[in-house]
């Protein structure tokens, strides 16, 4: 069955809508990573966050107030029309909401705590369903009052990922009609540090597979897909393919012979029935650290002898962590739209000071255009702590 992704909403630092996000994405524009103090204690750090006021949450959801939830509330609201078209053709019991995040409302749970310590209570704002992991999709499925199943999956930085394939199996086992699918993480002090402790951040932007690479940034993002059964009126667009694995090799470092990625790119192409010479492009999970990046590369190599356009979006957003896997597909889905005339490419942002012990890959320059013949066949790797790998096929739908 055909998983049409019919509508987008997308808000993350290249932009607040589809179209500026698009225009920056292919601009190659890095002008949403900034460095910011406060973070982690004595250090100033490049972060990719969403600027200006965000939407408010409705006074009736007040207990759900969270930045995570004013994120994913922006995203929505982009795609309201598409959304109340799919309630309006399937009913409210027909539509579900899967999304993927690993942070949830934890900054203002954090907030909270350190009130708490400081005055023996808790401030009047906070509620402890803002932390939970559920909290997203229960935002979502109240605001919009839908009854189908709602659930968020967090596996780290393949969790949104993973939500759309989760969406896709909801389709096909006939649950729902429509699913509002992605993922939504926003920036805290919890992430920063914990990841800072692990000595993985770097303290200039990241430079994906350079030999001068050391380490991520983190960004912040929401991304909602409406996916459905039926092609909308847009492009028609769908994930063709998905493919999992979980190699399980180490808490936080990835197996270094890149052999669970190598398992779900292939699985991907197996489910889309293609072969690896059809992909037109390859979003990388190139998140600049040294393990991750040779792991990849190899991966790569290994899946494309003869070479495929390929790039690390993240020195322009930043790691999105749980909301990463949908928002590069999202990448992909900009790709084939309306919003690329001009059928650009997301350029590899980097120092082109190639690392000579990893294998060559091409990189996509600001020059490189697809094909605008269709079918057109895009690829999206996510690959978490664990050994928890996902690859994703999106394309112009059959």
């Amino acid at each position: 069955m055909t998983a049409y992704l019919n509508a987008l909403g997308v808000i993350c630092a290249l932009g607040r809508d589809k179209q500026a996000v698009a225009r920056n994405l292919f601009a190659g524009d890095c002008s949403g990573m900034r460095r910011e103090s406060g973070w982690v204690a004595e250090r100033e750090l490049p972060v990719a966050a969403v600027q200006g006021e965000l939407a408010p949450i409705p006074a009736e959801l007040a207990d759900q107030r969270s930045r995570n939830n004013q994120l994913l509330l922006e995203a929505a609201l982009q795609i309201r029309d598409d959304i109340d078209q799919a309630i309006q053709t399937f009913g409210r019991e027909r539509i579900g909401v899967v999304l993927g995040t690993s942070t949830s409302g934890i900054d203002e749970a954090s907030r909270g705590l350190a009130h708490y310590i400081r005055e023996q209570q808790f401030p009047a704002e906070y509620d402890y369903r803002q932390q939970e992991l559920g909290a997203p999709a229960n935002f979502l499925a109240d605001w919009l009052q839908l009854s189908g199943p709602a659930y968020v999956i967090s596996t780290a930085c393949t969790s949104s990922a993973r939500a759309l394939m989760s969406a896709q199996r909801l389709l096909d086992l006939g649950l729902c009609d429509a699913v509002l699918c992605g993922g939504v993480d926003s920036l805290c002090k919890l992430t920063l540090n914990g990841f800072s402790s692990l000595e993985a951040i770097s303290d200039e932007r990241c430079n994906p597979f350079s030999a001068n690479r050391s380490g991520i940034n983190i960004g912040e993002a929401a991304v909602l897909f409406v996916m459905s059964k039926k092609q909308g009126e847009g492009p028609a667009i769908a994930l063709l393919g998905a493919g999992a694995s979980s190699d399980a090799h180490h808490i936080s470092a990835p197996e270094p012979t890149g052999r669970g990625a190598l398992q779900a790119m292939q699985k991907a192409l197996s489910h889309a029935h293609l072969q690896a010479a059809q992909i037109n492009y390859l979003n990388l999970h190139g998140t600049a650290t040294q393990h991750n990046d040779a792991m990849e590369s190899l991966a790569v190599a290994a899946l494309f002898p003869e070479g495929v356009a390929c790039s690390s979006t993240k020195p322009m957003t930043g790691h999105t962590l749980g909301a990463a896997g949908a928002l590069e597909a999202a990448f992909c889905w900009l790709s084939l739209s309306a919003d690329n005339p001009d059928h650009a490419l997301p350029p590899h942002v980097w120092d082109a000071q190639a690392d000579p012990a990893l294998p060559p890959l091409k990189w996509v320059t600001a020059s490189e255009r697809l094909t605008s013949i269709a079918p057109r066949y895009l690829m999206s790797n996510s690959f978490a702590f664990g050994g928890n790998n996902v690859s994703l096929i999106i394309g112009d739908a059959p």
